[in-house]
């Protein structure tokens, strides 16, 4: 089994890892929260929870496979190289049992309060059918070969693709109603949080084994750590926080003389967002050391603290308005 050649960057790699697992694991809890609070669940789309149930299952089932299965693991090692680590934690297992466990919980709150006229709608029912029915195909192709290692990637493309469209219906779901009540903006900024750290965790391991497999060895632990980084953000605070409250922010403009400021750091923390985890990337190409510098994290650090200064300056003047 491959072994760490550095203890500190063995501890930080873990360090990154539990604190992605808490951030992303405490981003559940503030829709549980408001659920149960307001007795409601209008105002979030049951597309979403159902394409999200659909998403960590599939990532549950990619990740322990590979976290517990010998097998599994001796064929990683077949294709990518015994001298290369396992790119699963212990951490991505646990998250995702309770990523599975809570969304099922935020579904029974939806059993049990008032839903008023909200169903899941035919299309999603669809999409979720057909993507079980050809993962259970998969199992059927991969039986004969024992072509696990293939079959769990499969459910890895799952996970993938439902990140990418569980925030659609309910992005839509708000510019439709011109309102963003009974949706939490809290799950979109702890989501952003635990992909950042996601990718200091990931960072460590390429920067201590001095290769970058792992990062496209577990291509669906990156995609959905850029995912959280860019796209949750994008489409929860861009569209609905500029779109839907465009009238508000106008008139905000004339008694908030910060207004455009914030615009711009808004707009700029997107960019930064999106270029990133490219960014680290290619800087840790150019040194052999892999060498992490304070900058990186100072950039990484100011991004975050003006999407969240942002987020929560305008989601106050907003409720001041109301």
């Amino acid at each position: 089994m491959t072994s760490w050649n550095s203890l500190p960057l063995e501890i930080t790699y873990n360090v990154f890892g539990w604190i992605a697992f808490f951030s992303w694991s405490l981003s559940f809890y503030p829709q549980v929260i408001l659920n149960f609070r307001r007795k409601c669940v209008v105002g979030l789309n049951f597309d979403f929870l159902v394409l999200n149930l659909t998403k960590h299952s599939s990532y549950l089932i990619y990740n322990a496979s590979l976290f517990f299965s010998t097998v599994i693991q001796r064929q990683y090692h077949e294709k990518y190289g015994y001298g290369e680590m396992i790119p699963v934690a212990a951490n991505d297992v646990a998250f995702s049992t309770h990523a599975v466990l809570l969304t099922a919980i935020t579904l029974y709150q939806v059993l049990i309060y008032d839903c008023g006229n909200q169903k899941v709608s035919k299309t999603c029912i669809a999409i979720t059918s057909i993507v079980w029915v050809s993962a259970a195909v998969c199992v059927f192709i991969a039986w004969p070969n024992n072509s696990w290692l293939w079959l769990i990637s499969v459910f890895n493309g799952i996970q993938v693709i439902m990140t990418v469209l569980k925030y659609i219906p309910q992005a839509l779901m708000n510019f439709m109603r011109k309102s963003t009540e009974g949706w939490s903006i809290g799950n979109i900024l702890l989501d952003l949080f635990g992909g950042l750290m996601n990718y200091a965790q990931m960072a460590m391991q390429s920067i201590d084994q001095g290769s970058w497999i792992n990062f496209y060895g577990n291509i669906g632990k990156t995609l959905l750590s850029l995912a959280s980084n860019y796209l949750a953000p994008s489409i929860e605070v861009e569209i609905e926080y500029h779109t839907i409250r465009k009238d508000l922010f106008i008139s905000r403009a004339k008694v908030c003389n910060n207004y455009t400021s914030d615009l711009i750091v808004l707009v700029g923390t997107d960019i930064c967002l999106l270029f990133l985890p490219f960014h680290l990337v290619l800087s840790f190409f150019t040194n052999c050391k892999y060498t992490l510098t304070l900058g990186k994290f100072v950039d990484i650090l100011g991004a975050l603290v003006s999407l969240v200064h942002c987020c929560f300056t305008r989601q106050r003047r907003i409720e001041g308005f109301q």
